[in-house]
């Protein structure tokens, strides 16, 4: 291994680790976020959850530890959908109309007020520059229908942390940070889901 090499590797590691470490300023975020979540699995609601690219796997990956289980292999499912994992849905509603307008579709096909919505996204969303609209006019369609709205963001926040319920802002710039601490952010909610439940 080269020394450029070397200190490159150290440098991102160093970074995401800084990142990581102060995301206890968000304990009280973290802590509203688990309980919206009890408070809508006592309901019988949905807990829905989105994002593009790398944010929709973390998506994936959260609906999974929902629906099976964490650490504590006898806690009752959560009833919990990934929005991105109908391909057959996505490429026909894409083909013959938008992708943007996709997961807004699919909250108006399945969201109910007593679900919950949740989005990961790096940048938060910008209609004027035309970035992440579709996961805007899901969190629109949502306000409509009285679904509750969390965010996990990064960068400015976007237009999705003024219209979420809870929205917490990753204090990074870098999409790659952004997504491991929304990882690690989803992962201690599933901490402290299994303690509840």
């Amino acid at each position: 291994m080269t020394i450029k090499s070397s200190k490159i590797l150290k440098n991102y590691f160093e970074n995401t680790a800084f990142v990581i470490n102060n995301l206890h300023q968000h304990n009280r975020e973290i802590h509203r976020i688990y309980k919206e979540i009890i408070k809508t699995t006592k309901k019988e609601g949905k807990i829905l959850v989105c994002g593009n690219g790398g944010s929709s796997a973390d998506a994936d990956h959260f609906v999974g530890e929902l629906i099976c289980t964490f650490v504590k292999r006898n806690r009752k499912p959560i009833s919990a959908v990934s929005m991105s994992a109908l391909p057959s849905a996505i490429t026909a509603w894409s083909n013959d109309f938008s992708y943007n307008s996709y997961l807004k579709r699919f909250i108006q096909a399945n969201g109910k007020k007593n679900d919950l919505l949740i989005i990961l996204s790096t940048g938060g969303g910008d209609i004027k520059k035309k970035i992440s609209t579709n996961v805007v006019k899901a969190a629109q369609e949502a306000k409509k229908k009285g679904i509750k709205i969390i965010s996990l963001v990064g960068k400015t926040g976007g237009i999705l942390k003024k219209i979420s319920d809870i929205s917490i802002i990753v204090k990074s710039f870098e999409t790659s940070i952004i997504q491991e601490c929304h990882m690690s952010i989803l992962h201690a909610i599933c901490i402290l889901l299994d303690k509840e439940l």
